[in-house]
């Protein structure tokens, strides 16, 4: 079973996200902000990160170029996520995401990205 991690400080989100992703057959766990998700890292390997791009204490983007510069996390797919949409996103980062949902997304758009990246298995 897939493992999904989310990283993000909206509870609701991170909830209902991860709610229907166990549903629909995937692993998940979370972290309310960059800093504990890349501490989670070093206990678990998840096969995909849903990212917020804005969050307290180590955003999104930092967290993004962190994973892209360890070779270690280099090719976990990453999808963004923000209610702002790519405009606060570097470029730099935005070409290393896997994908991008733009907050609210409803659960088609959710599957839609999570089937096109990382199928049920």
């Amino acid at each position: 079973m897939s493992l999904v991690l989310i990283i993000d400080d909206e509870y609701g989100l991170t909830e209902m996200a991860g709610e229907l992703l166990v549903i629909a057959g995937y692993q998940v766990a979370t972290a309310i902000n960059g800093k504990l998700g890349l501490g989670m890292l070093a206990t678990m390997r998840p096969d995909m990160i849903l990212l917020d791009v804005m969050m307290p204490i180590m955003s999104g983007v930092e967290l993004m170029r962190i994973l892209r510069d360890d070779d270690e996390y280099r090719e976990i797919p990453v999808v963004m996520m923000s209610a702002a949409g790519t405009d606060g996103v570097p470029p730099d980062v935005l070409a290393h995401a896997s994908g991008f949902l733009k907050k609210p997304f409803t659960f088609d758009e959710l599957m839609q990205m999570m089937t096109t990246i990382l199928p049920v298995h």
